[in-house]
């Protein structure tokens, strides 16, 4: 990866070379943000990778795609990883993976089933074939250096794993994403005796998920969603439309029975809805009542009060199928009396976009049914009074909380105190953040320089924060050009300044009044011995953008051109 901006580089302290028989661990992503979860351990020359995902732009990163995490530091490690453990198939643990492959292609991949059934089909849309290693909960495995035991955690995904990694330096136990529903509708329970047995063993270090640690009590049931469902779906006069993440297989399950029961039909929308929700029910963790799926291209044949839509774009992404509904961009034109419901929680940050969603939807008639004014979402990690018991039933001598932001990690990190975990072997770390453990201790090793890597488009890393900082300026203050041509040997203005501005509600008759003012600094350069077209270019630009600024209250883009004759 190449490098990144950073405005923290004092804050950079360079981690000692690493010993022998110490455990690295480095959290990549993950850390101070929802989404981009990635963390690196090395123990005698060789690397472990746990989790590998992406982070979704906001509204300050205007064309972005995907952000990666910065695992440019390991370029020059690539044959020392000895595998990626994937604790289960969510884009922001799974969706880098491609970009990590294509770097070195034949990393092995170790995870659950159906996570690797997700993974597997996004690699093939990359034209990489990987290296996979199916585990399930139970195994062990022995990667290099590292022993791997994997335990079963519920989530809103199934086929969940958390990892115990045990090395020489001590054993780290690492959740992923996770919760205890009591009542789950797979019947798969995090398994907390796994958790007591691997406490009683001892866990030097637990890395735990932090997402709901500032929520109190217990998380719903997921189960508790169905009836809510179902009563909606029974009095709604028209068409349903659910929108949800692509990967929720749950909440998908739950629309598919609710249909089932009020006499409705399916229809998949999104690509990515489709190719994840076929790979769940070939896999036997999705099951769909015979004759309820329909293909969207026969949908339209269907009553509207007997078809349902289940649909990505439950977070307002532009190009996901329910935002362009809502902009009547879409095949299906959402009207009076079509209930729209927006099955998941709001990741922070966008919640404008989802609110320009909703208020699009409602302009054009829907009845909107989301979490604000309806049950129609439980979370899918741990609250604090499950983290409490984790605690307790773990007792681990350290604990650094890691998938969250900042207010989730300092919540963690005090309910870990309240459980008598003294407050020195509590960290609250970010992203390249370097942790050694030995004999039980862990030690802040350093802080490595790590930025944002954004995919936009066909280009990876390309994209710097300054280039996006000026689309933030074309968009909100406009653009100016300024053409000048000037005679190479006295330096005296022969023609121009040609202005032309675009994104001003004022016409171009309005830089009449600046012309002359750059026309004269112009003179006064030459007059000075200037000739320099690129010094001339950058006095241009402060003329014109004081006047601007004094004048017009704007700070726009500026590209003055100087030419010579």
């Amino acid at each position: 990866m190449p490098d990144t901006d950073n405005d923290n580089d004092s804050n950079v302290i360079a981690p000692a070379p690493l010993a022998r028989g110490t455990l690295r661990i480095i959290p990549i992503g993950g850390l101070g943000e929802i989404g981009r979860n990635m963390t690196s351990y090395e123990i005698d020359g060789k690397i472990l990778i746990v989790d590998c995902g992406v982070l979704f732009p906001e509204e300050h990163q205007p064309g972005v795609d995907l952000i990666l995490p910065d695992f440019g530091f390991l370029r020059d490690r690539l044959d020392d990883i000895v595998g990626v453990v994937l604790t289960h198939g969510h884009e922001d643990h799974i969706g880098s993976v491609p970009y990590l492959l294509k770097l070195r292609a034949d990393i092995p991949l170790i995870g659950s089933q159906l996570t690797l059934a997700l993974v597997e089909a996004k690699l093939k849309e990359h034209r990489i074939k990987p290296y996979s290693l199916t585990v399930r909960e139970g195994n062990h495995e022995q990667i290099g250096p590292f022993r791997l035991e994997f335990v079963a955690v519920n989530h809103s995904i199934p086929d969940a794993l958390a990892v115990a990694i045990k090395t020489s330096a001590g054993t780290v136990l690492a959740t992923g994403d996770f919760k205890m529903d009591q009542l789950p509708l797979d019947g798969r329970l995090t398994d907390l005796r796994e958790f007591a047995r691997l406490g009683e063993e001892g866990v030097d270090l637990f890395m735990v998920d932090s997402t709901n640690a500032d929520v109190p009590g217990f998380t719903p049931l997921e189960r508790s969603i169905g009836p809510v469902l179902d009563e909606i779906m029974a009095r709604a006069p028209r068409r349903v439309i659910v929108a949800s993440f692509s990967s929720h297989v749950h909440r998908v399950q739950q629309v598919l029975d609710a249909a089932w029961e009020n006499h409705r039909r399916v229809a998949l929308l999104g690509r990515s809805m489709v190719r994840n929700m076929t790979i769940a029910a070939d896999l036997g963790y999705l099951k769909v009542p015979e004759g309820v799926l329909v293909d969207y291209k026969k949908a339209g044949d269907i009553p509207d009060d007997e078809i349902v839509y289940m649909s990505t774009g439950s977070q307002g992404e532009p190009m996901a199928v329910l935002s362009r509904m809502a902009n009547r961009d879409h095949q299906i034109e959402v009207g009076e009396g079509d209930t729209v419901i927006l099955a998941s929680s709001l990741i922070p940050g966008n919640e404008n976009a989802v609110y320009r969603v909703i208020d699009g939807l409602t302009k054009l008639g829907a009845n909107v049914v989301h979490k604000a004014n309806a049950k129609v979402h439980v979370s899918g990690h741990a609250a604090a009074g499950e983290l409490l018991y984790c605690y307790n039933i773990l007792k681990p001598k350290n604990v650094l909380p890691i998938h969250g932001e900042y207010r989730h990690l300092f919540a963690n990190a005090k309910l870990a105190r309240d459980t008598g975990i003294p407050e020195r072997n509590t960290f609250i770390g970010e992203n390249g953040s370097v942790y050694d453990l030995r004999d039980g201790v862990v030690t802040v090793a350093g802080q490595l320089d790590l930025g944002f890597v954004y995919v936009d488009g066909s280009t990876v890393g390309e994209i710097t924060d300054a280039d996006l900082k000026d689309r933030r300026i074309l968009g909100e203050e406009g653009f100016i050009s300024v053409i000048v041509v000037v005679d190479a040997t006295t330096g005296r203005v022969i023609s121009g300044p040609e202005i032309h501005a675009r994104g001003f509600a004022e016409d171009d008759s309005v830089f009449e009044d600046v012309k002359p003012k750059i026309i004269a600094a112009l003179a006064d350069a030459a007059h000075n011995g200037v000739r320099d077209p690129r010094a001339l270019s950058q006095i241009v630009r402060r003329t014109l953008g004081g006047w601007v600024n004094r004048r017009l209250r704007r700070r726009p883009m500026l590209v003055p051109l100087v030419i010579e004759a």
